[in-house]
């Protein structure tokens, strides 16, 4: 496709991340923001997911730090038109307070502890580990 072309995103947005960390739980959390050519940044879509719940949120699985992990954030639906010198940006944490609550790196109930862990943590890119971002792209009318 042209950079002259409209483009839009419709759909389900979710982050793919391979991920390790020195704990063996903590949050990690995704951001779509969209990018005019001014920079201009606004927030599109976010989301985030306690890795111990990266297997679903009726059990919990810890992490060890020799591990490597995938952990599917869902950003999810939006529809935003793009026009020419437009980007996205992903941006990749492991916290977004005060929008969610803290989380204490420590696996316990973040509720009722007071003493948290400084995770380190490491997003993998690679063939063997292909972090992406799924994000539904159709092509729009031409410019006039």
């Amino acid at each position: 496709m042209r950079w002259s072309e409209r483009r839009s995103s419709f759909g389900f947005i979710e982050a793919v991340l391979y991920v390790s960390s020195s704990v063996r739980d903590t949050d990690f959390t995704a951001k779509l923001v969209g990018v005019a050519p001014n920079m201009r940044a606004l927030l599109l879509n976010d989301g985030l997911l306690g890795a111990r719940f990266r297997e679903g949120l009726s059990k919990k699985t810890w992490m060890s730090p020799e591990g490597v992990y995938e952990v599917r954030i869902d950003l999810h639906a939006t529809s935003n038109e793009y026009t020419k010198g437009h980007s996205n940006r992903l941006e990749v944490s492991s916290s977004n307070s005060p929008r969610n609550e803290r989380t204490l790196n420590t696996g316990g109930n973040n509720f009722d502890e007071s003493e948290g862990v400084v995770a380190r943590n490491t997003v993998h890119r690679s063939a063997r580990y292909p972090s992406h971002l799924l994000l539904p792209v159709v092509p729009g009318n031409p410019e006039p």
